[in-house]
């Protein structure tokens, strides 16, 4: 059976409309992977500071696991640390077990004995995990094509797009600075991070230290 000019241009246009849905689906993919997971939703710096940098830092972790707190910590203390700058993991002057507090009069010992002008301090705000169903998705038949069998065989494998779970993790991290001058501490800046379907608990972890440790050099506190 001999196709028509007209029918023969029907079926290209269709071809050709679903292979630009397929390239523009994979071009999607790459410009989600290649962006960055973790972003800066909000930061703030105290008006009324009007002191200079700080010297001797104290990073403090609230995560309850303790691995990953020193991760943080670490990782933290790598970027702030620089010539003229110093900064502590808290772990190495008060360690703790698993999800358990720092006693607040051994705290404040600590930042007296050791004379931190600062203390830094991150914690998990928020960890969401959803699972949406996505539905499967027709397109648009023409059943005028050829021969049925060789229209189906054809075209059935592309017509639908199968349902399936979409899982979204978002996790909000919010890290304040806190100079010590005054006896209960002064809030000098605040910023929170969130992120989105991170790879890694230590993608996240690097995210966050790049964010907050931009922030608090552009706003000249290390």
């Amino acid at each position: 059976m001999r196709l028509s000019k007209h029918l023969r241009k029907n079926i290209q246009g269709i071809f050709v409309k679903k292979q630009t849905v397929l390239v523009l689906a994979i071009l999607g993919v790459a410009v989600i992977s290649t962006a960055k997971s973790t972003k800066l939703a909000f930061t703030w710096k105290n008006p009324n500071y009007s002191g200079g940098s700080f010297r001797n830092i104290l990073v403090l972790a609230m995560n309850g696991k303790a691995s990953s707190r020193a991760d943080f910590e670490d990782k933290m203390v790598a970027g702030i640390t620089k010539p003229g700058i110093q900064a502590v993991p808290s772990y190495s002057l008060l360690p703790r077990p698993e999800a358990t507090p720092i006693d607040m009069d051994e705290l404040k010992g600590v930042v007296r004995g050791q004379r931190f002008d600062a203390v830094l301090v991150s914690r998990l705000v928020k960890y969401d995990k959803t699972v949406t169903y996505v539905p499967a998705e027709a397109y648009p038949l023409y059943p005028y094509y050829g021969t049925f069998y060789g229209y189906y065989g054809a075209l059935s494998p592309v017509v639908y797009s199968p349902a399936y779970l979409q899982t979204e993790t978002q996790v909000q991290i919010e890290s304040n600075f806190y100079s010590t001058s005054k006896p209960d501490g002064e809030l000098v800046w605040t910023g929170t991070t969130d992120s989105v379907n991170p790879k890694s608990v230590t993608k996240v972890i690097s995210g966050v230290v790049g964010l907050v440790v931009d922030e608090l050099q552009k706003e000249k506190l290390i």
